[in-house]
């Protein structure tokens, strides 16, 4: 998992956005609980799964997602019905301004001035 440290020219609009629909996956499930924690300082945003049994299921990540510059990097998603879908139907993200890093793509490098 490599997140990243990212300067401060992210789009709040992006921000507010990628937290929203992240936010939309936390609530019960059975025998557990699915948690939003967001970090605001490194645009961070996940859903962790808490289980009733918690000795026996560690807390799990579900999904973590964070916006890099004018991209949003999905880290993980383990859902059946995929967060790259939710941004690019309910929020009209084009797919080009979404990396899949748990898919193994990779953001664009900087260029060289």
């Amino acid at each position: 998992m490599a997140v990243v440290m990212v300067r401060e020219t992210v789009s709040r609009k992006l921000t507010d956005v990628v937290r929203r629909e992240v936010d939309l996956y936390a609530g019960d499930a059975y025998k557990e609980q699915l948690v939003a924690i967001f970090d605001e300082v490194r645009h961070l945003y996940c859903v962790i799964a808490i289980a009733e049994e918690r000795r026996d299921h560690p807390p799990q990540v579900v999904i973590m997602a964070q916006v890099v510059e004018d991209k949003i990097v999905i880290i993980e998603d383990i859902t059946d019905k995929p967060l790259y879908e939710a941004l690019m139907i309910n929020a009209k993200i084009p797919r080009e301004q979404i990396i899949l890093e748990y898919a193994g793509e990779k953001l664009p490098q900087a260029k060289a001035d």
